[in-house]
């Protein structure tokens, strides 16, 4: 079986597998240049091509649902009607690659780079746009450490009743992490969960809203919030601290 190239046919890669999903891993493992190779339409469900260099790849109509893509180069990459369902392209490189009719439901997308990516449709695969059309106070939830900042870039400590601003959060949508406040749903904060960790509740309003990046996994930035409580995650997760009084609900002197 081989894998040629999109544009002068030349053989980039050859082998015996019986399929072109195991022919892909092979070819990559090997360290087969592969840049711009002709895979459209491949049937490449469930396969892991996890940090591949598939820059300018034609992967048009492909099948990658569930496909392992973390950190796989696609810059350029024409992957229009592709069926990414599931997949993981988390810290993929998707810059200038076209996406024109690809299936990105449930894809994670976390920390890929989107940034001038054809043919996106936000409003089918951001379900937190939502956020937007909320007529009065909005809570979502931010995960803090043992030291109440922020567990990836900290730079400000939460405490129950505090109201934070972060004026030049960045509003580019295709950024998936990048300066603001980042909040996100519940299910998000536990999936990122580590011992000693904490979940505060916050408070915003649709405009102080900076970016939902697109296709989030659940977090998103706002520009201010106010933090209102901490959430009791007892019974979400084993060995989790339980609030001191006074921090699981309402602050009444910050209202």
């Amino acid at each position: 079986m081989q894998i040629k190239h999109r544009f002068i046919s030349a053989v980039l890669w050859e082998g015996e597998c019986e399929n072109i999903r195991e022919e892909l891993t092979a070819a990559l493992k090997s360290g087969a240049n592969l840049r711009e190779a002709n895979l459209r339409g491949a049937d490449l469900r469930g396969a892991n091509l996890r940090e591949a260099d598939l820059i300018g790849a034609d992967l048009r109509g492909a099948n990658l649902r569930g496909a392992n893509l973390r950190g796989a180069n696609l810059r350029g990459a024409d992957l229009r009607g592709a069926n990414l369902r599931g997949a993981d392209l988390r810290s993929a490189d998707l810059r200038e690659a076209n996406l024109i009719g690809a299936d990105l439901s449930s894809a994670n997308l976390r920390s890929a780079d989107l940034r001038s990516a054809k043919g996106i449709s936000p409003a089918l695969c951001t379900p937190l746009l939502m956020l937007h059309d909320q007529p009065g106070p909005i809570r979502a939830y931010k995960l803090v450490n043992a030291a109440s900042v922020g567990p990836f870039n900290g730079g400000i400590t939460y405490e129950v009743g505090g109201c934070y601003e972060v004026p030049n959060a960045c509003t580019d949508v295709s950024e998936q992490c990048a300066a603001g406040i980042s909040l996100a749903t519940l299910d998000w904060c536990l999936r990122e969960w580590c011992k000693d960790y904490r979940v505060l509740v916050a408070e915003f309003y649709a405009t102080d809203i900076a970016a939902i990046p697109t296709a989030t996994d659940g977090k998103f930035r706002v520009h201010r919030c106010r933090i209102v409580a901490e959430k009791d995650l007892t019974g979400f997760i084993r060995g989790a601290a339980t609030p001191e009084p006074g921090t699981g609900g309402e602050d009444d002197e910050a209202q």
